[in-house]
Formats: structure tokens, sequence, C-alpha cells
């Protein structure tokens, strides 16, 4: 692609994003005027106390929220598509997210019948809580995964493994769900349908500064990235460390699904459709274009869907994975098919 025409496109997908960011924070069943809205960012005064709170406490932190999210799965899912060679390999494929998913479970379906209190009503302790448990149990089936990447030779294997350890915690979350009471599934089936409006206050501001942090970090694997899509041969012969490779490219990944999952609950498609859109949009597989663009178009991307999610009209909002699969799923469906007709012409 020329680069003036991949200029044009990555400061429309910008503009995309102050567009989607902006139309998150006047939104919603209340209609704030943009220029109280900016008056509330810049710190003036004069507008209502209960848009304030609006505007601090609800819609920034949850647009902020999306933003960084969308970012951090559709790079994620970038990488375990390029490690595994799969198109439809995603965040969740190593059953990080099912980790996650168990430990949660653990502690929202054995609240009720140890402690005798449900998680759901201990307010910010119970979201504290939640929070650490999808990050050990997400973390852990991540140790796992590496521990095995250092031991099996080929990535479809590891991939197998993946798939076999997130049965493996669905298993389990059923007999959880089959001895829990009711209220307590109630609470897991709501965490588990996934939201950016559980990030508020200090929770958000460190959300951000560790996605912050790991983000810049996972360009640095933008080269090894590069010399796997040639083949591990190749690789190897370019003086590659195939098995480090794929154990930083994993853990990098793993962290970035752990961390999101923990904050958000598990947030599906986005991590799956947004590389195949990229690859459509730019028409490479350069990670040097991939990887920025990822970042950018996954933004946008959820900042679209927590849009639809609470548009004006609706009492609270949408669960976040209905309006992620209704908009991911054609971008994924529609790229395959293409990619067929194209072969199919190329055949003929």
């Amino acid at each position: 692609m020329k680069r003036g025409k991949y200029t044009i496109l990555v400061l429309v997908i910008t503009v995309s994003i102050i567009v989607f960011l902006l139309l998150n924070l006047l939104l919603g069943s209340v209609s704030i005027p943009f220029a109280s809205v900016w008056n509330i960012l810049t710190g003036g005064e004069g507008d209502p106390v209960a848009w304030q709170n609006i505007i601090l406490k609800s819609r920034l932190p949850q647009a902020l929220t999306a933003l960084v999210a969308g970012a951090g799965l559709s790079i994620s899912g970038l990488q375990m598509q390029t490690i595994f060679r799969n198109p439809l390999a995603g965040p969740s494929v190593l059953g990080i997210s099912s980790g996650a998913s168990l430990g949660v479970a653990f502690v929202v379906l054995l609240s009720g019948q140890l402690g005798g209190v449900a998680l759901s009503r201990l307010g910010f302790i119970g979201e504290v809580a939640l929070s650490i448990a999808a990050v050990v149990g997400a973390l852990s089936v991540m140790g796992l995964i590496v521990l095995a990447s250092r031991k099996v030779v080929g990535s479809v294997t590891l991939l197998i493994i993946g798939v076999m350890i997130g049965y493996i915690a669905n298993a389990v979350i059923g007999v959880l769900k089959f001895f829990s009471v009711e209220e307590d599934i109630k609470a897991y089936v709501i965490w588990g349908l996934g939201s950016f409006a559980r990030v508020s206050g200090n929770q958000m501001m460190l959300f951000v500064t560790i996605m912050a942090v790991i983000i810049p970090l996972s360009f640095l694997l933008i080269k090894p990235l590069n010399l796997l899509m040639l083949g591990d041969g190749y690789a190897r012969n370019l003086g590659l460390n195939i098995n480090r490779a794929r154990v930083w490219v994993i853990t990098c990944a793993g962290v970035l699904t752990a961390i999101v999952t923990a904050y958000c609950g598990p947030i599906i498609f986005l991590g799956l459709a947004v590389p195949h859109l990229c690859r459509a949009i730019f028409q490479t597989s350069d990670h040097r274009v991939l990887m920025p663009t990822a970042m950018l178009v996954g933004a946008s991307l959820a900042l679209l869907c927590n849009l639809i999610a609470r548009l004006p009209g609706f009492e609270g909002a949408l669960p976040v994975n209905s309006v992620t699969a209704l908009v991911g799923a054609p971008v994924v469906a529609s790229v395959l098919f293409g990619k067929r007709k194209r072969k199919d012409a190329i055949e003929f």
C-alpha cells in the first residue's frame, strides 16, 4: 500500500475514535449538550451536579475502558492468529478467558454456599474480589500454557491443549452452577455477558495504566511475528529462537486477555474480527502496519459497540457481548467469503 493512502486511512480511523468517544459522552438515557460536556471535562462550573456525575463517574470511565480494552484485545487476537497461523484464533483460544471465568466462578458461585452472603451484594469489595479472582484464574492457565509451550514442538498441539483446558474449566463451572444458589448463578451470568461499565474511579486509572504499559511493550514483538510469518524453518535460519519467541508472544497475548477479562468480563469477537478487518483494509500481513492499526481499529470498534449497547431509549444497557457478536460476526464472515472468492477466481 502506498504511504499516502496508508496515512489517510490511519487518519480516518483516528478521527473515528475521537468521534465515537465524543458520542459516548454525549448520548445516553440522559441527553447532555456538547457545551456542557466540554465545560465539565475542562473543569468549568455551573452545570448540574447530576450531569457532572454522569460524565465523570459513568460515561468517561466507560468510554476510556472500552477504548483501552478494544485495543488490547485486538493486539492479542492478532498475535494469536499469527503464532498459530489460524484465522479463527482469538484471545480466548488458549483457554485463558475460561481460566478467568473459572476463577470468578469459584468466588461468585461458592460465596453464598460458604460465607452465607452473595458476593454480588458486597458492592466495591465484590468487584475487587472478582477482578483478583479473574486475574489469578487467567494467569494460572497462562502459566500452564507457557509451561506446555516449552515441551510441545508444534503450535497445533499447543492449540489443542488450550482448547482442552477451556473445556475442563467450563466443565468445572457447570458443576459449580449445579450446586449454587440462584442469586449467585445470576451474578455470574451477568459477569459473563461482559461490560465496560464495571470499571470506575481508581479501578479505571489502574486498568488504563496497566494497559498503557503492556500495549507499547507488545510492539517489541513485531519483528519476531514477521519472522514467524515466514515459517519456522526460515525464521530459525534468520536467527530467531522459535520456542522463546512463541513463549513471549503467548505471554503478551495472555496477559492482555487476562487483564481485560478481569476488569470487563469475557469480551468476545473483538480480538477475532479486528485483525481480519485490518488485513482486508490495508492489504498486508506486515505487523509493522497491522499492530498499530489493529490497536486503533479495535479501540474504534469497541467504542462503537459500547455506544450501540447504551443507545438512548434503552433502560440500562444491552450486554456488550451481544453487540460485539452482531458487529464482529459479519466482519469475519465477509472477510472469509472475500478470501474464498479471490481464491476461486485465481484458480479459474
